[in-house]
């Protein structure tokens, strides 16, 4: 007995053994740590706290809370992620979109920084890690792929103009009117203009071009934590406080408080779809820069753990005033380039933060909100893909339709709308090309040893003038029926001499019901008008579905053939042999066994 039961207790342990690394992630990877790998993520890790401080600061404003809470989010939410994630170089936290999108849905409903709005903005928080952590779940990682490149490029760039919106009264020195659209503001601004504060400017001014002159000239150098110093020392030499310029005052040294997020059932109702744009994006940020990280680095990523990662890292994080994060594009970069070779930089990360945090948050005291501005002016700007937008617009005209359309949205509507809207439109593009499916017209080129068949249009090869050859490139379901009927039709007009339509199947990837039907009809119309219809190179499921469907008794199984030389030797032998003879086309092979075959060759030897 006991021989017996000895495999069923190893099976069981080795089921076990294999479902941790999937309910435990950090498994897989933590057998990796070694002495070497844990000093080069020691070294990231205290470089990516050391970019974070400014970012999270600068963030935090944008999103309207206080500043520390852009660096909560840095912290316990970057070591959940890292843990329960699929990449060993993502490192997550605040974002400017995800800031900018909880700014927009929030602060319609209580004022910036208020505790009702931290509350809200927690909520908020929880239910978008909800969200992800579902579809993480449900393994829905490609439901991310239905945003495509050309909404995320455009919703960026239109977030970053609405981000530098929303800090040129901070950078003036102007005090403009919060809440209002995006043309709101510049009008404001623009007659606002005589009372700019030229001591707020200059620091402004002062902080952006230190930034962008720090980037250039060492990259790896933390340009933005430096200009914030060089913008608090200029204020401290032109006394500013003195003169109209306002400081961010000092944040409280202490690490991320408990928390619980609290909401009744209207409030749930106002910050689903928010939570859901948050989502959504957060979730296309961050497997997007998985990915273009694991390119390098020759890993697989795992779209559904990554989603279940930054779920559990909104969820737990708005149990620690952490408000919605996601990947950054950024400090990924950054801990990649800095070595790192476990997702332990994260953690490490995160532990620096927070050791920073208790030790030099009295500094900021003298940060001026100006140099902030300028700071986050110079972050908005890195959100404008140039090379990306020209690549779109020269490579398709759809999709760069779709990218300035998820601008202009993002601009004058709503946000969580402008992802909505340029997902719609992306998926209405893919529709429309689906449901008008090409035909392409061949003939066969007689330079070549077989007589390959070739595209007319690229290069014009006279046709036979009884039998019209046609490649049809394109799934025949019921969205595209009626463009193939129409399609048919058409040919059949334009080519009436031409009685038979052979069509290569070899593009046709499946077909549906309403295709079967349409097939069903239109090779009944045909036979009545006299005229055939016939199929070649078909895949082996789209044949099953025509048998089942009727369609091929319809069709006829003569009309069938496997391949098309099968096809074209079928077809010409059920030609009129009498067109034939007076034919002096004779573009196939077999036309030389035809009627008039043999005068035509004695002409041709002449």
């Amino acid at each position: 007995m006991e021989q017996c039961e000895l495999p069923r207790r190893k099976t069981r342990r080795d089921r076990i053994k294999a479902a941790l690394p999937h309910l435990l992630p950090f498994l897989s990877w933590w057998p990796l740590v070694n002495r070497r790998t844990a000093r080069a993520d020691l070294w990231a890790g205290i470089t990516g706290a050391v970019i974070v401080l400014p970012q999270g600061v600068a963030f935090a404003a944008i999103a309207g809370l206080p500043p520390v809470y852009g660096l909560y989010a840095a912290m316990v939410p970057v070591v959940v992620a890292a843990l329960f994630g699929s990449s060993f170089h993502l490192i997550s936290g605040p974002t400017t979109t995800a800031s900018l999108v909880i700014f927009a849905n929030v602060s319609q409903l209580a004022a910036p920084g208020s505790p009702d709005y931290l509350n809200l903005v927690l909520a908020l928080t929880l239910l978008a890690g909800i969200f992800k952590l579902g579809l993480g779940l449900a393994r829905l990682g490609g439901v991310v792929n239905f945003v495509s490149h050309s909404v995320v490029t455009g919703f960026m760039a239109g977030a970053a103009i609405l981000i530098a919106t929303s800090q040129l009264g901070h950078f003036c020195g102007l005090t403009l009117p919060r809440g209002g659209s995006f043309l709101d503001t510049w009008i404001a601004l623009i007659s606002h203009l005589p009372d700019v504060n030229p001591r707020v400017l200059c620091i402004g001014v002062t902080t952006l071009f230190c930034a962008v002159a720090i980037r250039k000239l060492n990259p790896k150098a933390p340009a933005l934590l430096l200009a914030m110093v060089i913008g608090s020392l200029v204020s401290m030499a032109i006394n500013g406080p003195a003169h109209g310029v306002t400081l961010v005052g000092a944040l409280p040294a202490s690490l991320p408080p408990l928390s619980l997020p609290r909401f009744d059932l209207d409030t749930l109702r106002i910050l689903v779809p928010g939570a859901v744009a948050v989502g959504m994006l957060g979730l296309a940020e961050a497997v997007s820069i998985a990915r273009a990280v694991a390119t390098r680095s020759n890993q697989h990523i795992d779209n559904s753990q990554e989603f279940i990662g930054q779920g559990l890292a909104n969820v737990v994080g708005s149990f620690f005033s952490a408000y919605a994060t996601s990947g950054s594009f950024t400090r990924t970069g950054v801990n990649f380039d800095a070595g790192a070779k476990t997702p332990l930089a994260a953690v490490f990360s995160a532990v620096f933060l927070a050791a920073i945090v208790l030790l030099i948050a009295p500094l900021s005291a003298a940060l001026p909100i100006a140099s902030m501005a300028g700071v986050i002016l110079v972050v908005a700007a890195g959100l404008i893909n140039v090379p990306a937008i020209r690549h779109i617009v020269k490579t398709d005209k759809g999709e760069a339709g779709v990218l300035l359309a998820t601008l202009l949205a993002t601009l004058f509507t709503e946000l969580q709308f402008a992802i909505y809207a340029g997902v719609i439109l992306s998926l209405l593009l893919y529709l429309r090309r689906t449901s008008h499916p090409h035909f392409i017209t061949l003939a066969p080129d007689p330079d070549s040893p077989h007589r390959a068949l070739v595209n007319v249009q690229r290069r014009p090869l006279p046709e036979c003038p009884q039998l019209k050859i046609l490649r049809l490139d394109g799934s025949i379901f019921f969205g595209a029926v009626n463009h193939i009927a129409e399609e048919l039709h058409r040919i059949a007009e334009k080519s009436p001499e031409q009685c038979h339509i052979l069509i290569l199947g070899s593009g046709i990837n499946f077909i549906d019901a309403g295709g079967c039907h349409m097939l069903f009809h239109e090779a009944g119309t045909m036979r009545l008008s006299g005229r055939e219809i016939f199929f070649c190179s078909l895949k082996s499921e789209v044949l099953e579905l025509l048998r089942r469907g009727g369609c091929l008794a319809r069709i006829g199984p003569r009309n069938v053939f496997p391949d098309k030389s099968t096809a074209i030797a079928g077809i010409i032998s059920r030609l009129d042999p009498e067109r034939c003879a007076c034919c002096h086309t004779r573009v196939f092979a077999e036309c030389a066994a035809r009627p008039g075959g043999e005068e035509e060759e004695r002409r041709e030897e002449r």
